[in-house]
């Protein structure tokens, strides 16, 4: 079973989370966040940033859809 990673999180609005754990990048650009009623869409900004002695992949958020009733 793959393991997950942390990413860190660039942008979005106030209350967003500063890492998301996600179970694989394979291959994966975009990376969704369920944030309050919605969700936060980040992409991968081809840059890397230390936290805690780890590197993390920087996704940059790029825009919000909201959960549909």
């Amino acid at each position: 079973m793959p393991q997950s990673i942390h990413v860190m999180l660039s942008g979005g609005p106030e209350g967003s989370p500063p890492t998301w754990e996600v179970k694989s990048l394979e291959s994966e650009t975009r990376v969704t966040v369920p944030h309050r009623n919605g969700y936060e869409h980040f992409e991968f900004a081809d840059q890397y940033a230390e936290l805690d002695g780890e590197l993390l992949p920087v996704y940059h958020w790029i825009y919000r859809t909201y959960i549909a009733e």
